[in-house]
């Protein structure tokens, strides 16, 4: 390889359009995705990627598994298997906290092979309220040690997470720039990182039964069992008290007021209810006029509803005669969800998402960096990580994390469960995972087919395999694809691996290579996201093993599995959906997180040089 390769305009312009990435992800400024989409635009005007080429990442099979995994893990929800999974864990435990957390990590872990990590991550956390209400280990306890988990089994399959999917069709795009006489890369088989998986896995399980357990366990006091009782949001939010009728009659200063105002005044309860003529309803909109004969349900304590009634002329009732059905366990309750990286809430206060007019849920708490924000909620603009408590119907609040703008995190009743279909999932994903490994067929199509399978049998409707797509996700990895592409064709990838090579001393091992390339692509997923690091850096790591005499594929591997090695970051999603749940702060989060990432890359590199 010519390492004395010449800086063209085109790989100026390669390496600018890196640089501005990294930037703009650093500082957050614009969205991720959109940045994506300005730099696909910038490479079809500049020229460096063919019109005809530049949209293919959107038709690849990366982009196409993703999505199938996506609809395929939506799929296995609806049939209630994770219900399943938390009473087996239970019985399996039999009550011991340590049996408990091994059990409950090495599931998750296993399942997070075939499913993208945040789906799992958001399958999980209800399961893992659950299990903390049943039990003596707190949320923080939790937590961590099962994203952790769900990050290393990813490295199970090449269909675990977004780095791995993406890493054959990069592979095979560098085929079209190998210098003469390189042999062909191959496509890596779905098993292929198998071993390494299992290595990650185990690594992760150990770490935190030896040393990470006890960092956590020192935290216990600020992580109530979150039985997602009255007692537990009355410790955690100050929302204490029962919920009465209020009868409002003719000399009432509130006839004529809307909720909202009536929400403002001095010492009000939580206005959770409102009938009006014959029409009874749960978190009423704002803007709902209270006339004379209205019901309002309140919630609070009795001197506080009792006070709130004789001010305002109401005539108090502890009995529910209206409001009996509406305020059924079954049927509504209060709830906690988070806010993801993802969500389109965020920048946004209650009072302009009109949560009660267009989803049914009344917000009554925001909890951000355990801080709980009560007054005046409703204008509070909403970050990513913020824990927000919810009083509303079931199925109201089913609907609403459908946008996955919301992950809940509070297990309740959930409508449209086909516990019926279970066992017909279950036998379509085996078909079509027996598919993909048969290696006759691309993993895109034998993926595809489980979701035809799931459609056409009913375990999923189509709109709710739509609603299963995170867009965002796919419009990030489909907009950067075209830039690996040009880092290889411009020749950008070959020149920074030839004057990095030029500049080692002689004789560096290859392992030495690899675990810097390992701890760069870390360094760069921090930044740029586990898809934009894999695409920047995969292209380096075949040139780089080219130049110095290694196995591109194994460096290409290194690279794909590095750039998911982010445990002290909300760059990762599967973190920054912990984040507020479990109330972890940055320092504990580098404290725990920072070993195991140091962990995680020692044992991928060691594993892929005994398998490569």
């Amino acid at each position: 390889m010519d390492t004395a390769l010449p800086l063209t305009t085109d790989m100026k312009l390669v390496l600018g359009l890196v640089g501005f990435t990294m930037v703009m992800f650093l500082f957050e400024r614009i969205r991720a995705d959109v940045v994506a989409l300005v730099v696909l635009v910038l490479l079809g005007l500049s020229g460096i990627v063919e019109t005809d080429e530049l949209f293919n990442g959107f038709s690849g099979n990366a982009v196409i598994s993703i999505i199938a995994t996506m609809i395929l893990g939506a799929g296995l929800d609806r049939t209630g298997a994770l219900n399943r999974l938390a009473g087996w864990l239970l019985r399996r435990a039999r009550g011991i906290e340590q049996r408990l957390l091994l059990l409950t990590c090495a599931v998750a872990g296993i399942n997070s092979s075939i499913m993208q990590n945040p789906s799992v991550m958001a399958l999980y956390m209800p399961v893992a309220a659950r299990l903390s209400s049943r039990t003596g280990l707190t949320l923080p306890r939790l937590l961590l040690p099962i994203a952790a988990a769900i990050v290393m089994g990813g490295a199970l399959t090449m269909v675990g997470n977004s780095p791995l999917i993406l890493l054959n069709d990069l592979l095979l795009a560098a085929n079209a720039n190998l210098p003469s006489g390189a042999a062909t890369l191959e496509p890596l088989k779905m098993f292929a990182p198998l071993p390494i998986g299992l290595g990650l896995l185990a690594a992760s399980l150990a770490y935190f039964h030896f040393f990470g357990d006890k960092q956590l366990r020192d935290e216990d006091g600020k992580g109530a069992t979150p039985a997602r009782t009255q007692s537990y949001f009355a410790k955690a939010y100050g929302i204490d008290g029962d919920v009465y009728e209020l009868t409002v009659t003719a000399d009432s200063p509130l006839v004529g007021m809307s909720l909202g105002e009536a929400e403002a005044l001095h010492s009000a309860p939580l206005l959770l209810a409102l009938k009006t003529g014959d029409e009874s309803r749960l978190a009423p909109p704002a803007d709902e006029r209270i006339w004379v004969g209205s019901v309002i349900g309140a919630m609070g304590t009795r001197q506080q509803v009792s006070d709130f009634a004789q001010n305002h002329l109401l005539r108090l009732s502890s009995r529910l005669r209206n409001f009996a059905d509406l305020f059924n366990p079954s049927r509504a309750g209060i709830s906690e969800a988070v806010i993801p990286a993802t969500s389109q809430f965020i920048g946004k206060t209650g009072r302009d998402l009109q949560l009660r007019k267009q989803m049914g849920l009344s917000l009554l708490a925001v909890n951000r960096d355990k801080t709980v924000l009560r007054e005046n909620v409703r204008d509070v603009s909403l970050r990513a990580g913020d824990m927000l408590v919810f009083h509303s119907i079931w199925t109201d609040l089913a609907e609403a994390a459908e946008s996955k703008d919301l992950v809940v995190v509070t297990d309740y009743p959930k409508g449209e469960q086909r516990p019926h279909k279970f066992k017909i999932a279950m036998a379509i994903f085996a078909v079509s995972m027996l598919l993909a490994l048969s290696s006759r067929l691309p993993v895109s199509i034998a993926l595809m087919t489980g979701v035809a399978g799931m459609l056409v049998a009913g375990v999923l409707h189509i709109d709710e395999a739509y609603a299963a797509i995170n867009w965002k996700t796919v419009f990030l990895m489909a907009c950067l694809i075209p830039l690996g592409w040009a880092m290889d064709s411009s020749g950008a990838a070959a020149w920074i691996a030839g004057h990095s090579v030029e500049r080692l001393p002689s004789g560096t091992p290859v392992w030495l290579l690899e675990l810097a390339l390992g701890l760069l692509t870390t360094a760069f997923s921090l930044v740029i996201s586990h898809v934009g690091a894999t695409i920047v850096v995969v292209p380096l790591a075949v040139n780089l093993a080219l130049a110095a005499g290694g196995n591109p594929t194994a460096f290409a591997l290194i690279v794909a599995l590095s750039a998911s090695n982010n445990f002290m970051t909300a760059s990762n999603p599967v973190i920054s959906m912990i984040t507020g749940p479990a109330g972890y702060t940055g320092k504990e989060l580098w404290k725990i997180g920072g070993p195991l990432s140091l962990i995680y890359t020692l044992v991928i590199v060691l594993m892929v040089n005994l398998l490569y």
